[in-house]
């Protein structure tokens, strides 16, 4: 897999974050088609944020398909294909927090993941479309960050 991470990686804009970046090191995936970055250091001003430890974990995952998939074979009658297997590829990002504020509780795991499910052929015949769909995807989780993250925290959309 060639998408590597550049450590550190500079976050996103949230309220209270100012200027956060994420110093990054290689880890064991969880899956073996994977790549994973463990956090071990937190940069900017973002209080309360900690960095990975074995509990709370603080990691980022990027796993491709285990065995790629092919475009189905075309029906000799109608020139159509009777099935549209796909390539399914995931982010994933772990991040360790505490539920109360004694952290007298053991942390509990939250999990953001990305699915990204190409029909087998689409990067072959449509690789400009899969460049725009993530260009699309990634562009709008930016632009609102800050104010996804607060209603994350707020619960108001």
């Amino acid at each position: 897999m060639s998408t590597a991470l550049t450590s550190p990686v500079t976050g996103s804009a949230q309220t209270g974050f100012t200027s956060p970046t994420y110093t990054l090191v290689s880890d064991v995936p969880p899956d073996s088609n994977g790549r994973q970055y463990a956090v071990t250091a937190l940069g900017g001003t973002r209080v309360g944020a900690t960095d990975n430890t074995p509990s709370p974990p603080f990691t980022v995952t990027f796993v491709r398909p285990k065995a790629f998939k092919l475009p189905a074979a075309r029906n000799s009658n109608t020139g159509l294909a009777s099935a549209f297997p796909r390539n399914n590829w995931k982010v994933i990002v772990r991040k360790g927090a505490y539920i109360d504020v004694t952290q007298s509780n053991p942390p509990q795991v939250m999990t953001m993941t990305a699915d990204i499910s190409l029909p087998a052929g689409a990067e072959s015949n449509s690789p400009a479309e899969i460049r725009a769909m993530l260009s699309l995807f990634i562009g709008s989780l930016s632009s609102i960050s800050a104010s996804l993250g607060d209603s994350l925290v707020t619960g108001v959309l």
